[in-house]
Formats: C-alpha cells, structure tokens, sequence
C-alpha cells in the first residue's frame, strides 16, 4: 500500500519532468503541492519543494492569485488554495467522477466473476455505498446506493480504514459506543484493539474480507481506491455466498478485486489502467 507524503516532502505525483508547456506543468505542481498540505506555504518554501527557481515561483503566483486559484495571505506571507480551486473542487464532486469511472470497471468485475461487486467510500465513521452492480441470478444484497453501514462491520470500510494513518482510525473510534454490531457473529470487532490487529491483518495481505457481520450467510472481499497521495477515496468489494466460494479460493478472488481497485486508482490520476 502506498503511503501518505510526510511533511515537508512533494507527493508521489509531483515530479519534475520535461514539457512542452513547462508554465503549464509547474502551475499545476504548485496546485497539486497546496493541495497535498494542511495549511498555506511560504514561496521559497514552494520553489524549494519543487526545486524551481524562486522568481519562477512567483510570477505564477501571481498569474495564479489574478485568477483566484490561489490566495495570498500578506500578514503570514504565506500562499494557500484560492476560491477558483474550490470551485474546481465542487464541480469534481457535482460530475461524480468516482461513479462514472467506478461503473463500468465494476461491471467487467461482475462479468467475470459472476459475483455482485459495489463501491462504497468513507463517511463518518459509515461506508456509503455510490454503485452497485448485481450479477444474474444473485440475491439482493443490502449494500444498495444510498444505504450506510458501519465501517468496521464491512469489508469496504475495513479496506478504507486499513489504508487512514492509525491516529486516523483512533479519532473515528475514541470508544466502546463508537462500535455496533447487526448481528451476533463469532470473533466480532466491539472494541479498538480487535479492529487494530484487524486492520494490522488487512494491511499486510492487502485486501481486507467480511464474513457474515453485514448479512448472515454471505462474505465479501474488498480492496482500497487510493488518491495521489495514497489517501483511500473509496474501496471496492465483491459478495457472495460463502458456501459457494471455498475458502483456499478467496485470495484468487481478492487479487481480482485488487486489480480493479488499482485501475480505477489509476483512472482517478488520470493515467490509463494497469
């Protein structure tokens, strides 16, 4: 799993290259390196970071503050995201691109597995799920659009969680109240330290499983949809009837679901599939 930038490093993504448009390309550095901080940053800091020229850094700037992408704050002398960024950031959300990316990669999923297989991201301490694709003859399952489950119960939210820094987690669940069960079912994650050495396991395997806490009777495999930094965006899942699917055949399973999960990471930096 890819890991999150530490402070004071550039994101994976941000890498010097050689373009036909080079104003082009380190505008677009300076917006992704903003984005990829949790607070405004100083010029020299910016050309510093991306190891270009100080007088470069800012006369694009400049261009960027006129046209409202970034905001200069004068007392601070520090640079952060402007209000056309924001805006660039609604309409991302308003064209559903994790949907519509998510979509038709699920659906080869379904075609070629035979089993039913559904996005979900993180909201709250809750997976929300934004498409489902059901394979024929298959029951329904309850994981529909629009519903939410309790993260730690489901293989999505597990695959999400796993990928979140531990302090990350720790916040979402600060104590026994923050844990709920649908059903009763053997080795139940109820408190902190269950669902760590769980999401420990989810870590180094890669994947992460469910095996009846959503509904009885049925499992599910789910792997993490990761941003450029390596921040989980959404997870996708496949269930099915376990006692259909023995058990030596689910990291096959998993390595399919993985395959999908890491395309559509792909996708979402807008570089082709694996």
């Amino acid at each position: 799993m890819e890991a999150r930038p530490q402070a004071g490093s550039e994101p994976r993504s941000i890498t010097k290259v050689t373009s036909k448009v080079p104003a082009a390309e380190n505008t677009l550095r300076i917006l992704k390196l903003l984005a990829s901080r949790r607070g405004p940053m100083a010029a020299s800091q910016i050309a510093s970071s991306l190891g270009l020229p100080r007088s470069s850094v800012y006369h694009l700037l400049g261009v960027m503050e006129a046209n409202g992408f970034v905001l200069h704050l004068h007392e601070e002398q520090r640079y952060g995201l402007g209000i056309s960024a924001f805006e660039l950031s609604s309409a991302y959300s308003r064209q559903e691109p994790l949907s519509r990316l998510g979509r038709p990669l699920l659906a080869s999923l379904v075609d070629v597995l035979g089993e039913s297989a559904h996005l979900a991201v993180l909201h709250g301490r809750d997976v929300l799920y934004i498409v489902e694709e059901r394979a024929k003859n298959r029951p329904s399952l309850v994981t529909d659009v629009g519903v939410r489950l309790p993260s730690h119960l489901t293989a999505s939210g597990r695959a999400i969680l796993a990928a979140l820094p531990k302090s990350q987690v720790r916040a979402l669940y600060p104590n026994a109240a923050a844990f709920t069960a649908r059903h009763e079912v053997e080795g139940a994650i109820m408190k902190y330290s269950a669902l760590s050495s769980h999401l420990d396991q989810v870590r180094q395997r890669g994947y992460a499983t469910e095996h009846g806490e959503v509904t009885p009777g049925f499992g599910s495999i789910a792997a993490a949809v990761t941003d450029h930094t390596g921040w989980p965006t959404a997870a996708v899942a496949v269930t099915f009837l376990e006692d259909k699917l023995p058990a030596q055949e689910w990291p096959v399973l998993a390595g399919r679901v993985q395959k999908a999960a890491d395309e559509l990471s792909a996708r979402l930096h807008g570089r082709p599939g694996k």
